[in-house]
């Protein structure tokens, strides 16, 4: 019997073997955080950090601690500081950002629209308007150009939530769309070095200047979705009950001011669909290089999309898909990084953190931890399959996030993903075009490919 081959090890960062300097630690912080951390963070329960440099640090992988952290004692713990500083100039009170009375009030009026009932009646939309979106691909196939495929997901789950949560009517041209998004990410979805510093807020960011242009288009478009909804309610028109129109009747004293609803849609907007977009790219990449793993994955997919017409059963019928989508998830997961920040001195065991202790649960590490998972730096889909899913700690695995601030779209971006995957590879193959560098992982304010995934179509 053939030996199985060796499982496809993407790339990443190498773990440091000693700590950088200090004007090396700002720069990597600028240019790419993940590559900031050394084996201890890779290997050790936690790791308690002191440079002397801004308030202590502890890295927390230990599933016990996370949970402590995130859900036995969550009110200790707010949004770190320097995660405000990156966010809140672009979502303000958005339900990324949001604390205290502002967030339960975006919360609640938010939790209405990813019910199951909800999620459901969103499966036959994502799949038709990923039907439509990859028609385009026809030509690619013929000619054999090569597309850079993290450009297309954006477009894509842009795309599907822009028919799916706005009816189709936001303001703009949706082309523009993916380059703006990666232009904003680029510039002020990235930790400055003043803010390591603790520098005055007045004292500008010179990152965010260069972002304030792309920054006001977004509001802008908002703005307008905002209005041409708003006149249709007024003038008793029709309106779809949606996102857009559930946020709108949401406004009033003691619910949502109109500010409040703003930066919830530029929130979905510009950071809902960015997060699956990253993921489905870093899928489609960790596949092509992993022939057996893919071949898995299309033949479950040929057999699914042909058999089970409603799509909501997708994603209960496909678990080598969602197995595949959740691994890469694991390898790359599309926000490496959750910040907290202590409030008050707290403990955990041996473990003594201030008032004011930076806590940082990354999923990244953690999602690559030698103490939690077998060859934690290979793509091994298996892992995630219905059999071995009780081996995974609920606090090892953190692609959503965890306790009351979990992402509240998990549920839609998970149906979207394996829809959009049964679609795209029942029809087509993507392979890295001849002479493209293979994608390294940079953190911005998701985790994106440098320079982007160039690859090829060719139809199945």
């Amino acid at each position: 019997m053939d030996a199985e081959p060796a499982a496809f090890v993407p790339p990443a960062p190498r773990p440091r073997s000693s700590p950088p300097s200090f004007l090396e630690m700002l720069r990597t912080v600028y240019r790419n955080p993940i590559a900031l951390w050394g084996e201890p963070s890779y290997n050790q329960p936690y790791v308690h950090i002191t440079s002397g440099i801004g308030a202590p640090m502890v890295v927390a992988n230990d599933p016990a601690l996370i949970r402590y952290i995130l859900v036995e004692n969550a009110k200790n713990y707010r949004m770190a500081k320097v995660r405000q500083l990156i966010l809140r100039p672009i979502l303000r009170d958005g339900l990324l950002t949001a604390e205290d009375e502002i967030w339960k009030r975006g919360r609640k009026a938010m939790a209405p629209v990813f019910t199951p009932r909800h999620i459901r009646g969103f499966a036959q939309p994502m799949k038709s308007v990923t039907e439509s979106y990859v028609e385009a691909y026809e030509s690619l196939a013929d000619t054999g150009e090569p597309l850079d495929l993290a450009h297309e997901m954006t477009q894509l789950t842009y795309a599907i939530l822009a028919e799916t949560l706005f009816s189709n009517e936001i303001a703009g041209a949706p082309e523009e769309f993916g380059e703006r998004v990666d232009r904003l990410l680029h510039t002020m979805g990235r930790v400055d070095p003043l803010d390591l510093l603790a520098a005055p807020e007045f004292i500008p960011r010179l990152t965010r200047i260069r972002g304030r242009k792309t920054l006001r288009y977004f509001r802008a478009i908002v703005r307008e979705t905002m209005h041409m909804r708003q006149a249709k309610l007024e003038q008793g028109a029709d309106c779809p009950e949606d996102f857009l129109t559930l946020l709108l009747r949401a406004m009033g004293p003691g619910a949502l001011s109109e500010k409040e609803v703003e930066d919830n849609i530029i929130t979905f907007i510009g950071a809902g669909h960015e997060t699956t977009a990253r993921a489905l790219a870093w899928t489609l990449y960790c596949l092509s290089q992993a022939p057996a793993e893919r071949a898995r994955v299309e033949e479950e997919a040929d057999r699914i999309t042909a058999e089970v017409s409603d799509p909501y059963d997708w994603l209960d019928a496909m678990p080598v898909t969602r197995a595949a989508f959740e691994e890469a998830m694991r390898l790359y997961p599309p926000a490496p990084s959750i910040n907290r920040e202590s409030i008050e001195a707290d403990e955990w065991r041996d473990l003594k953190m201030a008032a004011g202790t930076t806590i940082l649960v990354m999923p990244w590490t953690l999602h690559r931890h030698k103490l939690y998972w077998d060859q934690p730096e290979a793509f091994r889909p298996s892992r995630f399959m219905p059999e071995n899913r009780d081996k995974i700690d609920r606090y090892q695995y953190l692609p959503f996030g965890a306790g009351p601030r979990t992402c509240i779209g998990a549920s839609f971006a998970m149906q979207e993903a394996v829809i959009a995957l049964g679609v795209l590879l029942s029809r087509y193959r993507f392979d890295l075009a001849e002479g493209a560098p293979h994608p390294f992982p940079v953190q911005k304010l998701t985790l994106q490919p440098e320079n982007g995934i160039r690859m090829n179509v060719t139809r199945r």
